[in-house]
């Protein structure tokens, strides 16, 4: 004997067609009797829905897509594994696409995702706010991830870059380091600008008198690195670096060991993002919770399409200041 049809469950129960799809969809217009007659019927007879007949009753592709800035690196895998498992417990597949440092391929890649999907996860840091709300599909409901705050028209989750920074600067200060660095991302993107910014503010707070030191970087561990020949090379002051993320941290560190220095006994390194290597490095960092966020921002889109509302316009996410050995303070100097 073949598998089991709806139209065999239908004959079972005594109902039509329809009134199966609608009690097996969950939908509430079958009465409460007919509903457990149907749910029997399909016990009975080894009845499985088939997922793809099932999207089309729904008009649904139980799929979301995920647009990110680059699909390499630690930060985007954890993001990815915390949204694929939020997805999965609540029924629905990821597809993913990159846009790299693109406004077109933005436009591309979400152009890509339009009747495929039935909502969309943008990350896009990195694109200047009128390019991406114009890219954005009108029909899609999407949740944007650390998107330009000028974007009002779509709910959002955002890291509260400015004060993880400025968090840092304190930690670093309190134990005793007085030559800053920061090692800066891209200049377009939104997180680094907010990182650099809360820098700038906290050392004009706490520490006015100090000077400000910004080397340029891109988020990638070969800046990292450049950055530690630069500081080595130049003889200025410098007892502590502060990256903008950890991968820059991660190459600044390696390249100052290599050089010879002592961290952090000359020079102290501190990250942002905690990555998972982080902790192995006993990396100073700013934890983002990357993967909680990856899977709240998959909730909340979810939750948009089951038609539970958006929730809050801006959702904000402030980050948490792990201090490990990287910036151990420094021993006290007696004259």
């Amino acid at each position: 004997m073949g598998e089991a049809t709806i139209r065999d469950v239908a004959r079972r129960a005594e109902v039509s067609v329809a009134s199966v799809s609608r009690a097996l969809n969950g939908l509430n217009n079958v009465r409460g009797e007919t509903r457990e007659r149907i749910l029997a019927a399909a016990t009975e007879l080894g009845y499985v829905p088939h997922a793809g007949a099932r999207s089309l009753s729904l008009a649904r592709a139980q799929a979301i897509g995920v647009v990110l800035p680059d699909l390499h690196g630690e930060f985007f895998s954890e993001c990815v594994r915390g949204m694929d498992r939020e997805a999965s417990r609540r029924g629905y597949l990821l597809l993913l696409s990159n846009m790299h440092d693109d406004s077109e391929q933005a436009a591309v890649a979400l152009r890509a995702m339009r009747g495929r999907v039935d909502g969309l996860l943008v990350m896009a840091p990195h694109i200047p706010p009128e390019s991406l709300e114009r890219a954005l599909p009108a029909a899609l409901p999407v949740v944007l991830i650390n998107a330009p705050d000028e974007i009002v028209s779509r709910p959002s989750l955002r890291l509260d870059n400015r004060a993880g920074a400025e968090a840092m600067v304190r930690h670093l200060l309190a134990n005793g380091y007085r030559h800053i660095v920061h090692i800066a991302g891209p200049e377009g993107n939104v997180d680094a600008r907010e990182r650099l910014q809360g820098f700038r503010d906290a050392l004009a707070a706490l520490a006015p008198d100090m000077p400000v030191r910004i080397i340029a970087g891109d988020f990638n561990e070969e800046t990292g690195e450049a950055a530690a020949r630069q500081i080595v090379a130049s003889g200025e002051p410098c007892d502590a670096v502060f990256a903008a993320n950890d991968m820059m941290a991660i190459g600044c560190l390696h390249t100052l060991r290599q050089a010879g220095k002592n961290v952090p006994e000359d020079i102290a390194v501190a990250g942002f993002d905690d990555v998972p290597l982080a902790r192995y490095l006993a990396l100073t960092t700013m934890q983002v919770r990357i993967a909680e966020i990856g899977a709240r921002a998959v909730s909340r889109l979810i939750d948009m399409l089951e038609g539970k509302g958006p929730g809050a316009p801006i959702e904000l996410h402030e980050p948490e200041l792990i201090a490990r050995a990287t910036t151990a303070a420094r021993a006290p100097v007696h004259g």
